[in-house]
């Protein structure tokens, strides 16, 4: 508020004043006007007051008002977040559809925000538009398992497999690659393949880990269920003694 619009508050008010037991006259509490700053034809205007405080006249004072940010879920499947590229996507909106072309950069993660810059909600009186954020979900996929940036992924192994020791090609986003089975390993025990997880622009890439699940056939020919009672027979291995 300007020093000469507070002078002329301070005299208005002190004209509407009675004595020292009140605070104005019996027609209003605020003096003669009804108004805390003088009488009825007193020269305090409203506007002037808030425009001291606001910068201008009331209601005058706001300038540009930049639009909101809004957001939308992309869902990627584990190869999209993995190569990256190009995604059409279209929205429904108050205003009806909309369609952008999205770049889904290598490497992306759930949680992720991409921004397209300005394609969020109207501003006001000439303000900017918002930004519109897609958050990505990567889906869930039928072999993979998303953690961060690392992949996880099932190896089957046959008994001679996991107890002989192999090696064996496993497939990843990135292409085929082969991982070694030491021998002597049971099932749930994970073998990293170092930076074969998703990668990542400016830093370290993920890793996959193959996750050993020991498998046996269904039916035993009787070639095959002669030589598994040869190996319990001769065998003293016993998972459940305790060690």
């Amino acid at each position: 508020m300007d020093p000469e619009t507070w002078r002329r508050a301070r005299a208005g008010a002190g004209a509407g004043r009675a004595g020292a037991g009140g605070f104005g006259s019996a027609r209003g509490p605020f003096g003669p006007g009804g108004s805390p700053f003088g009488s009825a034809g007193g020269d305090i205007d409203l506007d002037d007051l808030l425009g001291g405080l606001f910068g201008g006249r009331a209601g005058r004072g706001f300038g540009p008002i930049p639009g909101a940010d809004q957001e939308a879920e992309l869902e990627l499947t584990v190869e999209e977040a993995y190569h990256g590229g190009q995604r059409s996507v279209t929205l429904q909106g108050p205003e009806g559809q909309r369609s952008f072309d999205v770049r889904v950069p290598a490497g992306v993660t759930n949680g992720q925000r991409i921004r397209l810059a300005g394609q969020g909600g109207r501003g006001s009186n000439g303000g900017p538009p918002g930004d519109l954020y897609f958050v990505v979900r990567i889906a869930r996929h039928p072999r993979y398992r998303v953690e961060g940036r690392d992949l996880y992924v099932d190896l089957p192994l046959t008994p001679w497999d996991a107890a002989l020791g192999t090696s064996v090609v496993v497939d990843t986003p990135g292409g085929e690659t082969k991982v070694k089975v030491p021998a002597g390993t049971s099932s749930g025990r994970r073998l990293r393949l170092r930076g074969r997880g998703l990668p990542h622009h400016r830093g370290k890439a993920g890793d996959l880990f193959a996750e050993a699940k020991i498998m046996v056939p269904e039916k035993l020919t009787r070639e095959e269920r002669q030589l598994f009672e040869q190996l319990a027979a001769t065998s003293t291995f016993d998972p459940r003694r305790p060690r």
